[in-house]
């Protein structure tokens, strides 16, 4: 059996117990994660570009992927995502939008943006504990991640280089 990965996720959500709740989920599917929160989209882009509090990419990794809500105050989930894909270094960042929203006006906004995925908030930890074991598996494990850029490598592929 393949060894599980560890991935550096980041969540942007600015209710800090939906946070909570995914931690919860992560540990009691037994997923090796290192998420990192921030609370609206300006700490998003602040995080991504690596700006601001966010220099040191020692202690603010790159994400593998991000788990984004898309109301939050600042700035919201779907100008975060707007912005990532207009930013050459990034822009094919895994987004998964992880709402609480069922609008189909927000579902189809979302994709039409480049949402990867988009998951609602289930109401239950067993579900959410479920579906974060879905999501690691495939968008961690089994698909084929793109490849870095100049900016953003993981330090697999920064040794590979070398």
């Amino acid at each position: 059996m393949k060894a599980l990965e560890i991935a550096n996720i980041l969540l942007a959500d600015d209710d800090e117990n939906e946070e909570l709740l995914l931690r919860r989920a992560f540990k009691k599917a037994g997923l090796p994660h290192n998420l990192i929160a921030v609370r609206d989209g300006d700490q998003a882009i602040e995080y991504l570009s690596g700006t601001g509090a966010y220099q040191n990419r020692e202690h603010n990794p790159f994400p593998a992927l991000l788990l984004l809500d898309l109301k939050m105050p600042r700035t919201n989930g779907f100008a975060v995502l707007q912005w990532i894909r207009q930013q050459q270094e990034i822009r094919r960042l895994i987004v998964v939008i992880l709402t609480s929203s069922k609008q189909d006006s927000d579902i189809d906004h979302a994709y039409d943006l480049g949402a990867n995925s988009y998951i609602t908030k289930p109401g239950i930890i067993d579900d959410l504990t479920e579906d974060m074991r879905r999501l690691h598996a495939y968008w961690i494990e089994i698909n084929e991640k793109p490849h870095c850029t100049r900016h953003v490598c993981t330090d697999h592929e920064v040794l590979q280089q070398n």
